[in-house]
């Protein structure tokens, strides 16, 4: 039986109009396709990943140098996005002629962390990077990611850091960008419901009682005394970030 595929393609919808003006908006803004002419996305096959390889792959030559894009997906016992299979993704990838690579995590119960998990992914996306000589590595974090790392670094370690919109890894030769950080979450599964891709749930043992989840339920909490605390921890972040992401 034929599966019909969750492609996003323009011409965009109202709101597919929205996201692919933020994300020229953060291109731009902070030069994350400087010097790239290839990128590798960090596609976990959830809605952020997704939407991100979707959009970059529009952007591509519209407004843009035409750039090569790869995706590598990492799978294993635990995954820290969602848990898809991979003749799916493979499919998607074919139809939009990206190249699509698989490496797997040899995380074990025993040793199970997210600190752990997730230097380990990072490892193997560094490493095939490397492999394929690209510079520019995409992941998916969109302005909800950030304003729960303004508020964990802060109040966790007291250091106002968000995540930097383009950051620079100097020992592995690659550069990280983020181009959903204008993008909210909820924009993200509005988008991923119209196209169907919205299916696929987090399956990260750790996820549901993480430092991270409990920081999201105290912004909720925060909310209902402050009605725009998320736009304004977002724009607090993207205010200094863009002053770190910009340096040289």
């Amino acid at each position: 039986m034929d599966i019909k595929l969750p492609i996003a393609t323009p011409p965009w919808t109202k709101l597919g109009k929205s996201l692919e003006s933020k994300v020229r908006k953060a291109i731009h803004g902070f030069s994350l396709l400087e010097n790239s002419n290839s990128i590798l996305v960090a596609l976990s096959g959830g809605k952020d990943s997704l939407s991100l390889l979707y959009l970059l792959s529009a952007l591509s030559g519209r407004g843009f140098p035409p750039f090569k894009i790869y995706a590598i997906h990492i799978d294993g016992k635990f995954s820290c996005g969602a848990e898809v299979g991979k003749d799916f993704l493979e499919s998607i990838c074919s139809m939009l002629h990206i190249d699509l690579l698989k490496k797997s995590s040899l995380q074990k119960d025993k040793d199970f962390n997210c600190y752990s998990c997730a230097r380990e992914r990072r490892r193997l996306i560094f490493q095939t990077a490397k492999e394929l000589d690209v510079k520019t590595i995409a992941f998916g974090h969109h302005r909800d990611d950030d304003t729960q790392t303004l508020l964990l670094n802060t109040l966790h370690k007291g250091e106002f850091a968000g995540l930097l919109p383009k950051m620079p890894m100097i020992h592995f030769g690659v550069t990280i960008i983020r181009p959903l950080i204008y993008i909210a979450e909820e924009e993200i599964v509005q988008f991923a419901k119209y196209y169907g891709f919205s299916r696929t749930t987090c399956q990260c043992p750790k996820g549901q009682n993480s430092y991270r989840k409990k920081t999201s339920l105290l912004i909720e909490e925060l909310e209902k005394i402050f009605p725009h605390a998320r736009k304004n921890l977002a724009r607090a972040s993207n205010v200094y970030g863009s002053k770190k992401a910009l340096m040289p």
